[in-house]
Order: C-alpha cells, then structure tokens, then sequence
C-alpha cells in the first residue's frame, strides 16, 4: 500500500510539473528574407538556444532548396528561445527591426515570393502578439507594414548546409550580406532601432 501511494504521489507529481517544463522553450517562426541572414541575426539575441534554417508554406512536401520557389514557400527561420530570458513580444519587435517590413517585393536583393516577410503562428496568443507588433512598427515608421500574419503551417528544415551558414562560411556570408545591402538598408530605414547585430 505504501509502495502505491508512493507511486501516485511521482505520478501525480509528473503530471503538475510537465507542463511548467513544456513551457521552458518558446517557438517562433519567422520569414524574413534569405534565412542565412535571420538565422545570423537572432543567434545573437540574448535568451535564444537555437536557430534553424527551412521552409514554409508551400504546395508539396519536402521542399529543397532547388525547388523551394517553384513549390510557392517562404524562406524561413524556426527559433527557439527561452521565455524566461526573452518574450515571444521581444522577438518580434526584434524581428520586424532586422527586415523592411515594407517591401513586398522580397528583401534586399533577394526577391519574389520566397523573400517576403511573415510571421508564422502557432496559436491565438502569437497571432495576436503579432498583430499588435504588425502595427506598432508601421506606427513608428510612419508607412504601411506589408509583412503578412500567417497561421500555423508546416516547417521544414533546410539541408545541413544551410544550417549555421554564417559560421561555416563567413567570407562568402560576408561578402553576400554587405552586396545585398542588408544592413544599410535596414538602418536607413530604422535608424536607431536597428536591430542587426544584437550581441549576445
């Protein structure tokens, strides 16, 4: 009897704490231009534990990189952070100050469908976050905000070597990044709040 009761009290236990632990890492999906560069970016935020490179939202399954534009999906970053450290409210304010969330066209030199910008969904409570941080950088910047609130959808990893792109191959990383005009752009148009670069 004193072993079942034991056994309820773990079990009983486990079933309060799961939660607080499913908890301790936050997903946000994020499409803002050529994934090399958003992966670059939030490694460097403060309470982010990983980044991964993939698509979104396409026809088919299985996209590459080969057939990501042709199959209608976005070039997009999965980040995983702690909410303990960082909000899911912080990073999107970080992430529409690392893009120019008013071109419709693509981003920087990159252009066409699969470099626009969207923030992906997971629940109600992320879309309307986004909703909020949608209008206060169009309030700041005084100009429609095109950047689209998309619901959830499936997200597919990139090919290995695409992960960490800006690490395996920083010369050729550098080199794409200043001739996009990246960096420039974006603190043209968010002057002091630029958020490129955040150290870490």
């Amino acid at each position: 009897m004193l072993r079942l009761l034991l056994t309820s009290a773990v079990f009983a236990t486990v079933l309060t704490t799961a939660p607080a632990r499913a908890e301790e890492t936050g997903i946000a999906i994020f499409a803002g231009g050529c994934f090399w560069c958003v992966e670059s970016d939030f490694d460097h935020v403060k309470g982010v534990t990983e980044t991964i490179s993939g698509y979104i939202g396409g026809k088919a399954d299985n996209p590459t990189y080969k057939s990501h534009v042709a199959n209608g999906d976005r070039e997009a970053v999965e980040i995983r952070y702690d909410p303990a450290v960082v909000s899911y409210a912080e990073l999107l304010k970080t992430f529409f100050r690392t893009i120019n969330p008013t071109d419709d066209g693509g981003q920087f030199c990159d252009r066409g469908h699969s470099y626009t910008t969207a923030v992906y969904t997971l629940n109600d409570e992320q879309a309307a976050l986004a909703e909020a941080a949608k209008a206060e950088a169009e309030a700041v910047l005084g100009k429609p905000v095109v950047t689209e609130i998309e619901p959830p959808a499936r997200f597919w990893p990139a090919e290995d070597y695409h992960q960490d792109f800006y690490t395996k191959s920083p010369v050729r990383y550098n080199y794409y990044r200043r001739a996009c005009g990246r960096d420039q752009d974006i603190k043209s148009l968010w002057g002091e709040q630029a958020a490129f670069g955040v150290v870490k």
